[in-house]
């Protein structure tokens, strides 16, 4: 079921119509809504040239282990429905030679409907197009009916593409056509009535002998005919070995249709087009999407349309159950006067109010707890009201957090006076819609003002055109659809050629999670070079992603540009490209190397993924020399020391030059950079303090981390976890108070003595939010499963689903750190001394 809410003056609605392309991919922006099949496309699939599947072959196994046997059923499941709709369509085509006899034959009577020459306009090339079809069909149906392996069929695609120049005489003729057959309605009473209601065949084994549809509705199946051969040829050579002889005619065929396609890619669907533009030109949508308008100071989710030359931002109406949706205009500027202003001109523009993360982090503990419990109701077989109930919440907590996260501003000017803001998660997306923007702006626009009546039929048309159907949450998304990847994405990024000249560049990598994408890392900036040599690698957290992105940027240091606010990104992007993360390719254990190619650079980069389960692991060292992965208590009585030399040194350096580095703790470090110091520490090496002052803060910072990580019991210990999730649990401030510090009580010095010592220098960090915009519960998100964890042994091993250990167990850990973080200063000395409240042991 698709569960969608309205939320936030917001109408979220799952109406599932055929997704259109964007104008100027390879295949036109016309489907056919026929019931067989309603291949969704996508402008992905088109450009890198995989097939775009029709329904029915979804889920039937992938990639080069298919066999022949299940490659051959494939076929016939895409045939069978490509014929199933090619019965509908000559029935279409049939219907509208119907009434062209007697329409002919009074034509030479004293009383004539319509004159030959507007018979021949209206009708033109109809005779043809079925004849082709109707071949075309009675050829292929006997070998659908009668198939086994050595049915070939290439030979009739390809016949059929090469009769295409018949479709395309009916393209140029077809506005004509329309307009004439409207004109003769206009005209002529019994034209009207014969156009309204035109009675179509139902298929062979249907229930519906007749369907009434108009002349114009009709007229237009021809074109969307070409884009679903198109399609059904891109799944036959999907599902088609290349040493079978049907290989190469099909490919022939796909050729000839694709080249047919994009020639007249500009003849335009009447139901994509609203109104005209000032110079007669039709007007197209381009790109849609949802965008946050900061607008009056609050946040607001719009719906917003590109159309050829003009940027509408509609909001949906609420509207009664079973009334036609319709949207509403906010704002419209036309391209010719839409300008980006640059970071200087928007220094008056209204402050971001910025959400705290730890707001942001809490929510998506909340959204991860709620979908575990879905689950769990799931298993139980429970009341699909308690689901629903839950799903309901689960949106609108999920919308509270796509309308509060996004934070990059994107701002438009229109030149006659008033500026808009949108804020986005993506500078991904903000480049998208830009250069969108920009590419239109090239073409000579004209500026206009649109008077009510063209306004309206503008807005009445986004319900029809628009690409993007559902706000993008994931409780839209169906229960069988991928639920994305949880656990840890590490990612080395190498390195980048094709640059034209020297220049200082960066990439940043962003992955989607809770449906938006965000910025997870960035590369240090490599200096005058066209071939930048990064090396680095970082590892990202996924939250349900699906998709991973690499934008490749110019750092700018020129001063005037940069701006006051903070997240306002002034650098250049080169180059920008995403590759979907596939849960059977990216589970290995294996680095995968890849290839980005964007804007005539190319970035490499390498990846392997470990599932959440996995990296929960805390693994003993196996040589006792060391400090990491050795247990604290070894190394303190090794080193004669109360806090291991590691934890002191790395957070007397965070502290000297990172304490309001933003992000700190919070950003990766560079992988490689943490290795080189986990082995100078190990080895306790004469160098380390030489190298920690050269290094970079976030790789030291990394370095703690990892130690707490690796220790081989949690720093508050696998004996006390138990307790800590109850005493955290209680409701009553006294009990919670003299559990929680008897729980420090009991922990052994070296660790509590360490734990003490690490939470003042968090307290003190987290002092310094305003700059380092780390707060306290940032902290206890970062650290908090860190020091708790339990390791291996004791933490349950058949977990199910890694979102489930994740949401409960982990919002308990960081719960117990924030108490520590948020109480007054404890002293190892009062502590010890005050043992009077609560002796029993735990």
């Amino acid at each position: 079921a698709d569960f969608n809410y309205g939320a936030d003056e917001y109408d979220a609605e799952g109406n599932e119509e055929p997704k259109a392309l964007p104008e100027g991919s390879e295949t036109m922006p016309y489907i056919d809504e026929s019931p067989t099949m309603s291949p969704q496309l996508s402008a992905r699939g088109q450009e890198s040239g995989d097939g775009v599947s029709p329904t029915p072959t979804d889920g039937l196994g992938t990639g080069g282990e298919r066999e022949a046997g299940k490659g051959l059923e494939m076929r016939k499941l895409v045939l069978s429905g490509f014929l199933a709709s090619e019965e509908i369509y000559i029935n279409q085509l049939e219907a509208l030679l119907l009434p062209m006899k007697p329409l002919k034959a009074t034509a030479t009577t004293s009383q004539p409907v319509l004159t030959l020459q507007q018979i021949e306009t209206i009708f033109y090339k109809i005779q043809d197009i079925y004849e082709i079809h109707k071949e075309f069909y009675d050829s292929l149906c006997p070998k659908v009916q009668q198939w086994d392996s050595n049915v070939t069929m290439g030979h009739l695609f390809q016949k059929l593409a090469s009769q295409l120049g018949v479709y395309k005489a009916f393209v140029d003729n077809y506005k004509i056509a329309l307009e004439t057959a409207e004109k003769c309605s206009q005209s002529n009473y019994q034209f009207q009535k014969i156009s309204e209601e035109l009675k179509v065949k139902g298929p062979k084994d249907s229930k519906e002998s007749h369907t009434s549809v108009t002349m114009e509705a009709l007229l237009y199946k021809p074109i969307d005919r070409v884009t679903r051969s198109t399609l059904v040829l891109h799944d036959l050579l999907k599902h088609t070995p290349a040493d079978h002889p049907d290989y190469p005619l099909l490919q022939d065929a796909l050729r000839i249709s694709q080249n047919f396609l994009s020639s007249i890619n500009e003849d335009i669907d009447p139901r994509r087009t609203a109104v005209t533009t000032p110079k007669g030109e039709t007007r197209q949508l381009v790109k849609d999407g949802f965008l946050v308008e900061l607008s009056e100071g609050s946040r607001k989710l719009r719906h917003v349309f590109l159309f050829t030359d003009v940027l509408l931002c509609a909001k949906l109406k609420k509207t009664a159950v079973g009334k036609h949706q319709q949207y509403d205009c906010k704002w419209y500027v036309p391209l010719a006067d839409l300008v980006f202003p640059s970071p200087e001109e928007s220094e008056h523009c209204p402050q971001v109010h910025v959400i705290p993360d730890h707001e942001l982090e809490d929510m998506k503990m909340k959204i991860s707890a709620i979908k575990s419990e879905v689950q769990k109701e799931k298993a139980n077989k429970g009341q699909s009201r308690a689901i629903e109930r839950l799903k309901k919440k689960m949106f609108e907590n999920e919308f509270w957090l796509l309308l509060n996260s996004p934070a990059i501003p994107f701002r438009i000017h229109n030149r006659n006076g008033k500026s808009y803001l949108f804020l986005l998660s993506s500078d991904y997306e903000r480049s998208e819609w830009r250069e969108a923007i920009q590419r239109l702006q090239k073409k000579d626009l004209q500026a206009f003002v649109l008077s009510s009546v063209e306004l309206q039929v503008l807005t009445g048309s986004c319900f029809k055109l628009r690409t993007v159907h559902n706000i993008p949450v994931t409780s839209n998304k169906d229960d069988d659809e991928s639920p994305g990847l949880y656990g840890f994405l590490h990612v080395i990024v190498h390195s980048a050629k094709g640059f034209k000249q020297s220049a200082n560049l960066y990439c940043t990598l962003e992955v989607d999670s809770f449906g938006y994408f965000v910025s997870k890392a960035k590369t240090r900036v490599f200096r005058d070079t066209t071939e930048p040599q990064w090396n680095e690698e970082f590892e990202i957290e996924l939250e349900g992603s699906q998709s991973l992105r690499i934008l490749c940027y110019e750092k700018c240091y020129d001063k005037t540009k940069l701006n006051k606010d903070n997240n306002e990104i002034v650098d250049k992007i080169m180059g920008k490209g995403q590759i979907q993360l596939d849960p059977q390719a990216v589970q290995t254990k294996n680095w995968h190397m890849d290839v980005i190619e964007m804007n005539g650079i190319k970035v490499e980069f390498s990846m392997k993924f470990t599932s959440r389960d996995m990296s929960l692991k805390r693994t003993p060292s196996k040589k006792q020399t060391g400090v990491f992965g050795v247990k604290i208590s070894v190394v303190t009585k090794r080193e004669r020391s109360k806090v291991p030399y590691i934890v002191r040194q790395c957070i007397e350096e965070v502290e000297k030059r990172g304490i309001e580095e933003v992000g700190i703790y919070r950003i990766s470090g560079v992988a490689t950079d943490i290795q080189a110091l986990k082995a100078v520490f190990d080895a306790n090496n004469k160098d380390i303090l030489v190298m920690l002052s050269d290094m970079d803060i976030n790789a030291i910072a990394g370095t703690l981390k990892l130690y707490f990580r690796e220790l081989p019991e949690p720093l508050l210990t696998d004996r006390l976890y138990p307790a800590f999730m109850e005493g955290i649990a209680l409701s009553d401030p006294a009990a919670k108070e003299n559990c929680m510090m008897h729980l420090l009580r009991s922990l052994p010095d070296p660790n509590l003595i360490t734990f003490l010592f690490l939470l003042e220098h968090l307290k003190r960090v987290a002092e310094k939010e305003p700059i380092n915009k780390m707060s306290l519960h940032n902290l206890a998100t970062v650290f908090g499963p860190t020091l708790l964890r339990p390791s291996e042994g004791e933490s349950k091993v058949h977990l199910t689903l890694a979102s489930d250990i994740w949401s409960h167990d982990v919002m308990a850990q960081v719960q117990v750190l924030l108490y520590y973080l948020q109480h007054p200063p404890i002293s190892f000395t009062e502590l010890k001394r005050n043992t009077l409240y609560f002796s029993t042991d735990v």
